[in-house]
């Protein structure tokens, strides 16, 4: 074949480092997005954070009027020594009372933020160590007590049993028997909270009401219950329960809110979790009985091109100092260009949301439209892609709650008078009616099909059961209650 050269003409779409920039910020949640302007503020010596001159004239007055009055305590006879001889008529309290009132007063004006405070988190395997400390062991039970601290799961309650933790400590312990890991089980499980190092529920409820005073009432009862009858409890078989038991139906009520009583998970309300707090990007508030959408103001620091550095790139020479000035300067004006397109995007599509979902912000989830990615598209003249970026990730504040901006997107489902009907209304039906029903006949899926039938809403049987599970409501029969 003969090799020859072709011209050829045609278009192309390509990503410039603009475009690419400008998606990146668009996609970014608000955490990420404070990182990336962090990033790009000690990276790039053309940005800079505009702040009001106002506010940092205000600052340093305070800081100087502060400075002022220590010189002036430290000055003039502010009692920061003790002295060597107090007078016989006189109290501690007469002499630093004023110290005390000015650090109260200092304590006062600088707020201080408990809640960002970090400190070590405690888990239930240090709050258990720190009890076996506090407990006289011998060293052999205490190598057992340790294994079986560790055996400890977060809700309380062994992973292995006891057989097994006595076999992993045959080879460490010589002549190990099992009733040394039971009776050291027996020690751990007198720790606090209540019913740990439980091997199942039931030892996990007979420990708590053994710890409770013998004299409370249905004590007995409750102790014979979770021992040998708790299966019949949990299918709610009052009948086998009451010949069993030999009590009456009122004491067998008094027996299990006495159970009731008892913690399941003793070892959760032992563990720390950090608090996570979500950060609304828009802010929805009605004024003039019209909604309005405003962008949330702290999430991002407003920049700007410093203007000492972009008036010294005005030399017109070409040194290498001035042209990586210039190439700051270019990139400063894309970045701060770019955050302006991404908080145009963010407030447009927020604004078409509240809009087409003013009846949710009047009524709740039941008022809830259906609505795709596809409508908000062609409204704003933007790409699907585009939406997709923006509702990620992106949380809105409204009078109902803090809620994610995919949260007002849903499928539909017929109605009979040829309208539509989003999931997520079906979904606050369906918690609704579950919220009111009768607990010894809860509904059924299909009973709650049948009636949000006669509500126009064409739903199928197990597509009811499909939000039900999504919702983590248990079926019917888990549902009765005749106790």
């Amino acid at each position: 074949m003969k090799q020859s050269l072709h011209l050829r003409l045609g278009q192309q779409l390509s990503m410039t480092p603009q475009l690419q920039q400008a998606i990146k910020l668009l996609q970014l949640s608000t955490l990420d997005l404070q990182q990336e302007i962090q990033q790009a503020l000690e990276s790039n010596m053309m940005l800079e954070i505009d702040e009001d001159e106002t506010s940092f004239q205000g600052l340093n007055a305070t800081a100087e009027k502060k400075t002022e009055t220590s010189d002036s305590q430290t000055s003039e006879g502010s009692q920061t020594d003790i002295p060597d001889e107090l007078p016989l008529d006189s109290s501690w309290d007469d002499v630093y009372d004023s110290i005390m009132e000015s650090s109260t007063n200092l304590a006062d004006t600088d707020t201080v933020e408990f809640e960002s405070q970090q400190c070590k988190s405690s888990t239930l395997l240090d709050h258990l160590l720190w009890q076996l400390e506090l407990t006289r062991f011998s060293e052999r039970d205490h190598a057992i007590a340790i294994a079986i601290i560790d055996s400890v799961n977060d809700d309380g309650y062994l992973r292995n049993t006891p057989e097994d933790i006595y076999q992993g400590l045959q080879s460490q312990l010589d002549d190990l028997e099992l009733d040394e890991v039971n009776a050291v089980l027996h020690r751990i499980q007198q720790f606090d909270p209540a019913g740990v190092a439980a091997i199942n529920l039931s030892d996990c409820l007979r420990i708590q009401l053994l710890q409770l005073p013998e004299d409370t009432l249905y004590r007995e009862d409750a102790l014979k219950l979770v021992s040998h009858h708790l299966e019949l409890l949990a299918s709610h078989d009052q009948t086998k329960l009451l010949r069993r038991l030999g009590i009456t139906a009122r004491e067998l009520n008094e027996v299990i809110v006495l159970i009731r009583s008892l913690d399941p998970k003793p070892g959760s309300k032992i563990q720390d979790s950090d608090s996570e707090y979500v950060i609304p990007d828009v802010y929805v508030t009605k004024q003039n009985d019209k909604w309005q959408v405003n962008l949330n103001p702290d999430i991002a620091p407003k920049l700007r091109i410093n203007p000492f550095y972009s008036n010294m790139v005005k030399r017109a020479d070409y040194s290498k100092d001035n042209t990586s000035m210039k190439n700051h300067l270019q990139e400063a004006k894309w970045f701060i260009k770019s955050l302006h397109s991404r908080n145009d995007t963010l407030l447009r599509v927020a604004q078409c949301i509240v809009e087409k979902q003013t009846g949710f912000l009047e009524h709740g989830s039941i008022a809830m439209k259906p609505m795709g990615l596809k409508v908000v598209a062609e409204e704003l003249e933007l790409h699907e892609s585009t939406i997709s970026r923006v509702t990620t990730q992106k949380f809105m504040h409204t009078p109902n709650g803090i809620f994610e901006f995919k949260y007002f997107f849903s499928s539909h489902v017929s109605t009979e008078g040829g309208g539509e009907c989003s999931s997520t209304a079906i979904r606050a039906f369906i918690k609704e009616l579950i919220g009111n029903e009768n607990l010894a006949r809860p509904l059924s899926d299909s009973k709650i099909a049948d009636l949000l039938n006669e509500k126009g809403i064409n739903v199928a049987r197990r597509t009811i059961a499909k939000y039900r599970e999504a919702m983590l409501i248990p079926s019917s029969s888990d549902r009765k209650r005749i106790l």
